[in-house]
């Protein structure tokens, strides 16, 4: 079970991605913005996952990225970017920024699924490596 902070402006859309987590028997813990999930990711050391919004207020999904990888302890969060609004090009350089994943919205709950899976398995090596002395 992994806790899955869910940084979404849209009521609607964090509801629904909140639902679709907790159903595959995650914890799913939201946040209205990128600057509120930025003081709950450097608050709380036990999230697994960031699904986040790109466009949000107070601190857009670009630069919630952008400082988390600039940070040791956060720089291997894997992050899963939801939009709806970006194109090729926006996708790419968001990937290049740090981001794991690409979801587009509406969500699919399979992808959703994918995806989680596919973090989990990047936290797990990570784990080795690190019990293993491996940078």
């Amino acid at each position: 079970m992994a806790r899955i902070l869910i940084a979404e402006d849209d009521i609607t859309s964090r509801v629904i991605c909140y639902k679709m987590v907790e159903k595959l028997g995650h914890i799913p813990i939201a946040s209205p913005d990128g600057e509120h999930a930025y003081h709950t990711l450097t608050s709380n050391n036990n999230i697994d996952i960031l699904i986040t919004d790109i466009m949000m207020p107070n601190m857009d999904g670009r630069v919630l990225i952008h400082t988390l990888r600039g940070q040791s302890e956060l720089a291997s969060l894997p992050i899963i970017i939801m939009s709806a609004v970006v194109g090729v090009e926006d996708i790419a350089d968001l990937l290049k920024l740090g981001a794991d994943l690409f979801l587009p919205k509406p969500i699919d709950r399979n992808d959703l699924t994918d995806y989680i899976e596919r973090c989990l398995n990047i936290n797990r090596k990570i784990k080795v490596w690190a019990s293993n002395g491996i940078d």
